[in-house]
């Protein structure tokens, strides 16, 4: 917590200094790129304590949990339930929607009505996705409670909204709203993209494994649903070794610094193939489950039939 809060709030600190002394934007751009990756890596902390693995203590992942929520602009308590919910549910065909990229099989792509298959190509676009995508969820769609919200789920949201409304009225008070918004806006960018294409990755990359409920196993689903994202190491901090995800759903109370040493110590683990950055680029193309065949295809292969094997 130290290490990440204390140069986050530095960075904040000396991105007001730039705006206000009228020093080049591209120099805050910059700032705000390094911290948005300390931004990203606040959300694994608070993405810890929602799985009551940061602490010991449940009242220190919650208190915790919800002081990050306002920073990371995510109600601590919905979100905790929904994201509960992926992991009881990752790789399963027939309990898709909640807490996940949107995915659709082939053959309900082309049995779609013409809206809905508009609506899921904007959805899939790359840049709308990384850019677009998240700023709307993390500053719109996270205000509000969650179809099926519990009462107090609804509250938690209220309460984070009011911290958020607190926090930000604090700085523009201060400092005044330009200067909050040219640095608040493109921090929380760059911490969204990275951290929607993180999401993206996990569950999106080929050889991905998806199964009906009756077929479906959570092992596999954990270990052949979860990727291996091997990331350089200046990477693997700023996103608390999130890349190690089939770690993670095998066993999501191991905190994101024992990530490795669980990795490193258990041969099953090492056997999961990683993806690089670089090959991690071809998830793009990745739209539709092909269910006969168990596996991602684009929207393109549509046009060339189904593939072999």
């Amino acid at each position: 917590l130290a290490d990440t809060l204390v140069p986050y709030a530095a960075l904040w600190a000396l991105m007001i200094h730039l705006v206000q002394r009228g020093a080049s934007y591209w120099i805050t751009l910059a700032v705000a790129v390094v911290a948005g990756g300390l931004l990203v890596r606040l959300f694994i902390l608070f993405h810890d304590c929602c799985h009551g693995a940061l602490f010991d203590s449940r009242r220190a992942n919650t208190v915790t949990g919800n002081i990050l929520g306002v920073l990371t602009f995510t109600p601590f308590a919905e979100w905790r339930r929904l994201h509960g919910i992926h992991h009881t549910a990752a790789g399963d065909l027939d309990r898709r929607g909640t807490g996940d990229i949107w995915t659709l099989t082939v053959e309900e792509y082309r049995a779609a009505s013409r809206g809905r298959k508009l609506a899921y190509r904007i959805v899939r676009d790359p840049f709308l996705m990384c850019l677009v995508g998240p700023a709307i969820v993390f500053l719109v769609i996270q205000r509000f409670p969650y179809p099926g919200a519990k009462r107090r789920e609804h509250l938690n949201v209220w309460l984070t909204n009011l911290g958020i409304a607190a926090l930000a009225g604090a700085l523009v008070w201060a400092f005044g709203l330009r200067t909050f918004l040219l640095i608040q806006l493109p921090v929380t960018v760059v911490a969204g993209a990275a951290g929607v294409w993180l999401f993206y990755v996990q569950h999106q990359f080929p050889g991905v494994y998806w199964a009906r409920r009756a077929a479906w196993d959570p092992i596999r689903a954990a270990l052949d649903g979860s990727s291996y994202y091997r990331l350089p190491a200046v990477l693997r901090w700023f996103t608390g070794n999130i890349g190690l995800h089939h770690v993670h759903h095998v066993r999501p109370r191991i905190p994101n610094y024992r990530l490795r040493k669980c990795h490193d110590e258990t041969p099953e683990l090492r056997a999961v193939p990683p993806i690089s950055l670089w090959q991690s680029r071809r998830c793009l193309r990745l739209n539709l489950y092909d269910e006969p065949h168990r596996q991602l295809v684009s929207f393109r292969s549509l046009k060339a039939g189904p593939p072999a094997g």
